[in-house]
């Protein structure tokens, strides 16, 4: 079942989300977390919502007592770029939060771009994600693309189509770049909570079809699921279209 948050604008809801993260994540370290010894695992995005959210949740942390270096951070989804070009997630999320919070650079999981070999680069975070967060992650955060990609999942892609990986090298992205690597489907899947950040008017089309239960083929966010809680939070624009 999917829970649905709705707010005025995306301040409201980068404001809400991040306050969230904070309340959630502390419960959660304290039950131990997925790995059952404290230590948490999220999965950062980037997108407008994303990094909004992560300023947001920079200039909450510093009072929050939740301790930031019990967290490792992994990336949904990288461009085949390295960490100081304008287009890295993992360089913007540096910019706007993992720096600015002193996370430590042994809990940052770089995709360690660019590579000529993308199916490499790929099997070696699948084999980084086995070895460092092998029962899954506490969070997975997620924007959404007006078509209803997630990740570097885009409709009608082998990417989205994976089932049993959880990562893939996507070399013909519709949105460029065209050169990336993702975490699939089975790796969001393995999220204890899903989390989607998700504003505007161009997203209320794909919105709709996510709740009225879409095929994950055509609209890939339909795919991402938390095993234990699925949430998205909408700004008024974005839902729009709901009842």
């Amino acid at each position: 079942m999917m829970d649905i948050i709705r707010l005025a604008d995306l301040n409201a809801l980068t404001d809400r989300a991040a306050a969230d993260f904070l309340t959630v994540l502390a419960a959660a370290r304290n039950r131990g977390g997925v790995t059952g010894d404290g230590r948490l695992k999220v999965v950062l995005t980037g997108g407008g919502a994303g990094i909004m959210f992560l300023e947001k949740l920079a200039g909450l942390a510093a009072d929050s007592g939740l301790e930031l270096d019990s967290i490792d951070f992994f990336f949904g989804d990288e461009r085949n770029v390295g960490v100081d070009d304008e287009e890295s997630n993992e360089g913007a999320a540096r910019r706007c939060f993992l720096d600015p919070a002193g996370i430590p650079e042994d809990n940052i999981f770089s995709w360690n771009l660019p590579r000529d070999d993308l199916a490499a680069a790929a099997a070696d975070y699948a084999r980084l994600i086995d070895e460092h967060a092998p029962r899954g992650f506490d969070l997975h955060l997620l924007g959404m693309g007006g078509e209803g990609h997630i990740n570097s999942l885009f409709p009608h892609t082998a990417a989205t189509a994976e089932t049993t990986v959880f990562t893939a090298a996507v070399t013909d992205s519709p949105k460029p770049p065209p050169q990336r690597c993702t975490l699939t489907l089975p790796a969001v899947r393995a999220a204890e909570r899903v989390w989607l950040l998700v504003a505007g008017e161009n997203k209320a089309d794909a919105v709709k079809q996510l709740v009225d239960g879409a095929d994950p083929l055509d609209l890939p966010v339909a795919g991402a699921t938390g095993r234990t809680q699925t949430r998205i939070y909408l700004d008024q624009a974005a839902a729009g279209l709901l009842d």
